[in-house]
């Protein structure tokens, strides 16, 4: 799950991580209302949108008066902001943060994440942090200093010094800054968060450490214990059918193929989307239906994939391991008839009740394609949608 810039940066301030004034508006007037509230002649006019990149898309704009903030909240507001995180496509803004001009002396980039092969927590600093960290990271992947953190023991003061002496913090700052890396692990930490991003980490003029920017992606299988983080969500910026799929407790995510897959088991749904890959053909999804299938979910992701207009066929690949493949086969009959199914369809069924399974679609009247192997399956899916 992802938020917005503003709501990163309250998390940030529970956590005492030090954040420029900010209100949060869904109109011009509240807008114009926030930086009079706010005060000082300069502002920031910045698009929320759950993608990086704003500003280079003209959806962060400096205001030096308010006519000014006027004019690039009605600019902004409503605008289909492209990045390169959101495609050709874009996003609509919806919301905007004004908050207080800064005093930017040096940017930094710093953030927590998971790193699965030290089962640690990494945290990951440099002196270059701001619009082209991305950049940085491929070209001169040495200016970003890593230190990993042991979950047993936490941020200690000497990682912490050497983020801060590594990315160039001035020896007046730096207390602060060991201060905001140990803060913002905490706040990783206690949040569930999967990522904890400050892009750009500023160093004001008068020596202050500061978050202009943040970045928050929270881990979706922790979220029964995070209510607060949960009432954060924005349906707006969520795709449709992966909101209608979790309804149905189904993990879905849309892909730009043309092969619907249904699978039960996040590793075998990987794996099918890489053998229709491997036989020349684009997978249009990835579907998790789970251990606990039944058929009202099976006919619901049906119904959702079909929903994908690029989808040419579809490919159902089930182990019967907890899960049944009668129980599978069922759904399968009951979607296609629920749909009126019009696209090839091809079922590969392996494990328990695996000879019922296949007796129900070959009794079902549909012109259901079976198969024994992932690899066949595959190449008969591939050869129906061709």
């Amino acid at each position: 799950m992802k938020i917005h810039e503003y709501q990163g940066k309250e998390i940030l301030r529970k956590f005492g991580v030090a954040t420029p004034r900010g209100i949060p508006c869904f109109s011009v007037d509240e807008a114009v209302k926030a930086a009079e509230q706010l005060g000082g002649k300069i502002w920031v006019v910045k698009a929320q949108i759950h993608a990086g990149g704003r500003g280079k898309g003209g959806g962060v704009k400096l205001a030096k008066s308010l006519d000014e903030v006027r004019a690039h909240a009605n600019a902004i507001l409503g605008m289909q902001l492209k990045t390169h995180q959101t495609g050709p496509e874009g996003q609509k803004v919806r919301r905007l943060l004004v908050e207080d001009g800064a005093d930017i002396k040096k940017e930094y980039y710093v953030a927590a994440l998971t790193d699965r092969a030290t089962q640690k927590v990494a945290i990951m600093a440099s002196s270059e942090g701001g619009m082209d960290i991305e950049e940085v990271a491929h070209s001169t992947p040495e200016k970003i200093i890593k230190v990993f953190v042991d979950p047993l023991v936490g941020l200690t003061d000497a990682q912490a010094k050497e983020l801060a002496d590594g990315i160039g913090v001035p020896a007046a700052s730096q207390a602060q800054a060991i201060d905001t890396f140990k803060k913002l692990y905490t706040c990783y930490m206690e949040t569930d968060a999967s990522l904890a991003e400050i892009n750009p980490l500023i160093l004001e003029g008068n020596g202050n450490i500061k978050a202009l920017d943040a970045k928050f992606n929270f881990d979706s299988n922790a979220l029964y214990r995070q209510q607060e983080i949960v009432a954060y969500r924005d349906l707006d910026e969520e795709d449709a059918d992966e909101i209608e799929a979790s309804k149905f407790d189904l993990a879905y995510i849309s892909l730009d193929g043309n092969i619907g897959c249904l699978v039960n088991g996040a590793g075998l749904a990987m794996a099918t989307m890489d053998t229709i890959k491997l036989f020349g053909a684009e997978p249009a999804n990835f579907l998790d239906v789970g251990g606990g299938a039944t058929t009202e979910k099976v006919t619901e992701a049906f119904k959702i994939m079909l929903k994908n207009t690029k989808v040419k066929g579809i490919l159902v690949n089930i182990f019967g391991g907890i899960m049944k493949c009668d129980t599978i086969a069922n759904g399968v009959v009951t979607a296609a008839r629920e749909t009126h199914l019009a696209v090839p369809l091809v079922v590969r069924m392996k494990g328990t009740n695996e000879d019922l399974g296949k007796k129900i679609l070959a009794e079902s009247g549909l012109p259901i394609i079976t198969a024994d192997t992932m690899a066949e399956a595959a190449t008969k899916i591939v050869a129906a949608v061709k």
